[in-house]
């Protein structure tokens, strides 16, 4: 171990994903002690997008699912197979994970379904000749050709009614006013699974939801190293100056004290100029607000969380850290809503397996095409909680378009309680309410910022995981510049982890590459040979 670094103090300001993996790397790979590690979390749980909570007689809550695959994602894995699993210890994480895909495999058959409630043929993508040359005029231009735009500004109106946009789209959340150069990144980086695009052979799933299969499995391997959680605690400010850089003599930024408020108390830590400091920039969950069976989510910003507050502070102070404005100035662009579904019987998986074909795990995302909310859901192998009991089922389902006015509901998703919700979903599906969700508790969710990482931006937007004028600060969050790698995914808050806790170390390890299957000549060609289906 290296006597320096396990002397050296680090501090993580958020507990998502990223500070937890960040911390994990410090230890496996830095030698850093695990006691010399705290993590400031607002929340009292950790997990930060990927949490999940409630239970049975209330119903279970979970703000996002993720849909996840083996063949990328290659520091995720990579760290996951070195956290031991909490059913077997002499199992990782990823073995696990790949053990219980290799028993449920996705094969959809029922991805897209019309307004008859007609299971459309999705294997073909709909798209004209037009359509498909600006596809590949967008996928081969550069990204500083491509700036700041919107994915609308590269595709005529045909285009958003092709089979190809409606799954694409749901698959990954995307909406025609969100940046063009986030839509390329996705065209390369899953390219491999563009020709599956309607079964989704490619995706795979944890055994539970993420927190569970996760979150939790890496908090209980970070304790046992005796790292420090602080829930309710958060971080409001950072103390810096700049200072000279002992290795450059250049003039960088250092973060002298960091101050935090917790139970109404104000503290501050000092930080040595050893220490380190890593910080969850920007939050897509953040505002979030629930609702119930009898209430509507409420309304809340920025404003209501001052989740923003410190980027924002950090950013007018030193060029380089990013322009938060970009991210959480225009809610209606990047908001939707999501719900949690339990229920006490088997009513509604029995008729959705009848109806889809697919049994509960292996049918991925179903999207109600014609839906005015534009709905999806996906019904996942259960139990999809830990504790959860074994008559009991839980389902998880959002709406891209809450804003606008339910088909079978007179008003806008966002001012529905969850039994308006359940009957605009048994409305589209044709199913009796009564018979299917006559015992079920739904739960909305509204999130202001949950597609924030999507708006249009250019480069400059976003600091780079440790800025060029940091010393001892870094950015590991949706919200930072990886090249080449895609946002709103778990790989990316990991390899923005990896990238920060290495170059802050000098750590002499290779950060696993990403996998380049789109330069590949077999990908290519099974790529162009679906688009022309």
């Amino acid at each position: 171990m290296d006597i320096q670094n396990s002397d050296r103090k680090a501090y993580f300001i958020g507990g998502g994903i990223g500070s937890l993996a960040g911390a994990a790397f410090l230890i496996r790979d830095g030698g850093v002690s695990g006691s010399n590690i705290t993590i400031y979390e607002s929340l009292p749980v950790l997990g930060g997008s990927l949490d999940a909570g409630g239970n049975p007689e209330q119903g279970y809550t979970l703000r996002g699912s993720r849909m996840l695959t083996l063949n990328i994602y290659e520091c995720t894995w990579a760290l996951f197979n070195t956290i031991p699993s909490l059913t077997d210890p002499n199992t990782s994480v990823y073995e696990e994970t790949v053990a219980f895909n290799e028993r449920v495999k996705s094969n959809a058959k029922a991805r897209l379904i019309d307004k008859n409630r007609a299971i459309v043929d999705s294997s073909k993508l709909g798209l004209t000749m037009a359509n498909r040359t600006e596809l590949l005029k967008l996928s081969e231009s550069s990204e500083d050709k491509l700036g700041n735009t919107s994915i609308y500004d590269w595709f005529t109106p045909s285009f958003f009614e092709s089979n190809f946009w409606y799954m694409w789209r749901t698959s990954f959340a995307f909406s025609p006013w969100h940046s063009a150069v986030e839509f390329k990144r996705y065209l390369h980086r899953f390219m491999q699974e563009f020709p599956n695009v309607e079964t989704m052979t490619g995706v795979r799933r944890t055994v539970y939801n993420q927190y569970d299969s996760m979150i939790l499995p890496l908090e209980v391997w970070l304790k046992s190293h005796g790292v420090n959680f602080m829930r309710g605690s958060t971080v409001t400010d950072l103390d810096t100056e700049f200072g000279l850089d002992p290795k450059t003599g250049s003039k960088k930024v250092i973060v002298k004290n960091l101050v935090y408020e917790n139970a109404g108390n104000n503290k501050t830590i000092k930080i040595n100029d050893d220490d380190l400091v890593f910080y969850q920039n920007g939050s897509m969950t953040d505002a979030s607000s629930y609702g119930s069976m009898t209430s509507a989510p409420k309304f809340y910003t920025k404003a209501d969380s001052q989740g923003w507050t410190l980027w924002e502070k950090l950013a007018k102070k030193y060029p380089g850290f990013g322009k938060p404005e970009v991210f959480n100035s225009n809610i209606a662009q990047s908001f939707w809503e999501s719900f949690t579904v339990t229920l006490k019987d088997t009513a509604f998986f029995d008729q959705m397996e009848k109806f889809s074909g697919n049994k509960a795990g292996t049918g991925s995302q179903v999207t109600l095409k014609d839906s005015n909310w534009f709905m999806s859901f996906s019904l996942n192998q259960q139990p999809h909680y830990k504790d959860q009991p074994s008559d009991v089922q839980v389902f998880f389902t959002y709406g891209l378009h809450p804003d606008r006015v339910g088909n079978f509901v007179g008003k806008p998703m966002t001012e529905c309680t969850g039994e308006e919700i359940l009957r605009e979903l048994a409305g589209h599906l044709k199913f009796d309410y009564d018979i299917v969700f006559g015992n079920a508790i739904c739960i909305p969710c509204r999130m202001p910022y949950i597609t924030s990482m999507f708006m249009p931006r250019l480069k400059t937007d976003r600091p780079l995981p440790v800025p060029k004028n940091s010393k001892n600060l870094a950015f590991i969050s949706q919200f930072v510049e990886i090249p080449d790698d895609v946002v709103f995914t778990v790989e990316y808050s990991v390899r923005a982890a990896q990238m920060a806790v290495y170059e802050l170390l000098d750590i002499d390890l290779e950060i696993p590459p990403i996998n380049k299957f789109d330069k590949t000549l077999k990908v290519e060609l099974e790529t162009v040979a679906k688009a022309f289906h």
